[in-house]
């Protein structure tokens, strides 16, 4: 029986191994990218976090 990943879990997850794949290339187009995507998946994560907690509040 599997868990239920959030959003969040599954970003950082995917995330990781991108970099992990990142390693195993040669300095590059394809390894620049693999780090980009990486990066956006983590920055992703960290927005969906901040504008789901719960106390952010809307602007007045």
């Amino acid at each position: 029986m599997s868990k239920k990943l959030s959003i969040e879990q599954k970003w950082r997850e995917q995330g990781e191994a991108f970099k992990q794949e990142a390693a195993q290339l040669p300095y590059g187009k394809e390894r620049d990218d693999l780090l980009r995507k990486a990066r956006q998946l983590e920055t992703a994560s960290h927005i969906n976090e901040w504008i789901s907690s719960p106390g952010l509040t809307p602007p007045t």
